[in-house]
């Protein structure tokens, strides 16, 4: 059966007084997809149901595919962002979609106001060890920004010359919710969630040397940490912090509200 029939059958039900209003809610948060050629289905439902749109992974698509996407997603939402962009991907993208902006640090393409205003109170402050694990930590301030939060930076303050965090500590002290990024060992979230008074989300990245392995070591490293406060995403996944973080404040919100 289709999305249309879907739809269609159910209101019939509620009309008929077979299915309860508050049901058929509940049933809509599923019926919200369009499809794109026979390639991919938008989730075109998928702010109201979670609050956060749908965002296309860039990574092995080709500029035809992510194109055709964005082009679909911008009737949605004013907000329409493809993550692992390289700059060669872009140059084919940008004859493709109109309006579209460039994040190169981030690897981010987007459609979006040129100015976007925080929607949400609170601030996420995102801390990167070292200059190399920049992409992933831009990765999480780019999406946090164009999904309206607050944002500050402090790059490069990496435990091996720990004054250089411990001199900005005004950014750790002012934060909502921490985003620590590191590569090598991984120890700057530890050293963070011992002096934050906020949740921690540790971000484990693929720099480093032999004994790195590919980011298995700092990852390791933040799953055993002995601060508390502390939730670990997956390697490189400056994308999932930024998320985790922004739901993060936006339960604190409804919170307040009761």
């Amino acid at each position: 059966m289709t999305q249309a029939n879907n739809l269609q059958s159910l209101l019939e039900s509620v009309a008929a007084g077979e299915v309860d209003p508050a049901v058929a809610l509940e049933k809509f948060k599923h019926l919200g997809y369009e499809t794109v050629g026979d390639f991919a289905r938008i989730d075109s439902d998928r702010t109201r149901r979670t609050g956060f749109p749908e965002v296309i992974w860039g990574q092995d698509k080709t500029p035809d595919q992510i194109a055709q996407i964005m082009e679909t997603m911008r009737l949605h939402s004013p907000v329409v962002m493809a993550t692992r962009i390289n700059s060669n991907v872009y140059a084919q993208l940008e004859t493709l979609v109109t309006g579209l902006q460039y994040y190169p640090a981030a690897r981010i393409c987007a459609l979006s106001p040129e100015t976007v205003t925080p929607q949400y109170p609170g601030i996420i402050s995102i801390l990167a060890a070292g200059t190399a694990d920049l992409p992933v930590a831009e990765e999480a301030a780019v999406t946090a920004t164009l999904c309206g939060f607050q944002v500050q930076r402090l790059w490069d303050v990496g435990v091996a010359g720990i004054h250089r965090l411990l001199n900005n500590r005004h950014v750790i002290d002012s934060a909502n919710v921490l985003i620590a990024v590191a590569g090598m060992e991984g120890a700057l979230p530890s050293v963070v969630a011992g002096l934050a008074d906020c949740p921690v989300i540790a971000v484990p990245t693929s720099i480093g040397y032999g004994a790195n392995f590919g980011g298995l070591a700092p990852l390791l490293t933040m799953l055993n940490s002995c601060a508390a406060g502390v939730g670990v995403v997956n390697i490189d996944n400056g994308f999932g912090a930024a998320i985790l973080a922004g739901q993060i404040l936006r339960t604190a919100a409804k919170l307040n509200k009761l």
